[in-house]
Formats: structure tokens, sequence, C-alpha cells
């Protein structure tokens, strides 16, 4: 089994290089990340101080990320659902 500082020793410069670069990308984009978050986080404020309900804007959001076929089949069977349960 290989040690740690054998690992390392293998590791050629370029592919150190690469590994940087990568770790460096995936950092910035998670930087990106937290900041669009927290845009979004100020605009749902604003809807809320617009008066509208959040949530129901979250379900439009996520509604509106699905394809036609799959909200439709989504909503046949909770109309499905729903009948079997009601009293």
């Amino acid at each position: 089994m290989l040690s740690d500082s054998d690992r390392s020793d293998n590791f050629g410069e370029a592919t150190r290089e690469k590994l940087k670069q990568f770790v460096a990308r995936i950092e910035r984009l998670e930087i990106e990340k937290t900041e669009l978050t927290a845009d979004i986080r100020e605009v749902y404020a604003e809807v809320k101080t617009f008066g509208l309900d959040t949530k129901v804007m979250r379900k439009v959001i996520a509604l509106r990320k699905q394809e036609a076929s799959e909200r439709a089949e989504q909503e046949a069977l909770l109309d499905i659902y729903m009948s079997a349960v009601e009293d």
C-alpha cells in the first residue's frame, strides 16, 4: 500500500496543476452559488413584502421547471389519491 508521501510523489507536475485548477474552479463556483442563494432569498423577501405567498411562489417555480406532461400526470395522480382518501 502506498503512503501519502509516495502517492504525492507519483503525481506529475501537470496533474498537480490540473488538480489545483479544478479545486479553484469548484471553490469559485461554491462562492457564486452562495451569492446566488442569497440573491434568491432577497427576491423571496421582496415577494413577501409585496403581499404574495412565498410558499405558493416556490410551488409555481417548481411546477414551471416540469414538463407539461409530467405536471399533468402528477395532477392526475393527486386527484386519484385525494378521491381515494376522502370520506
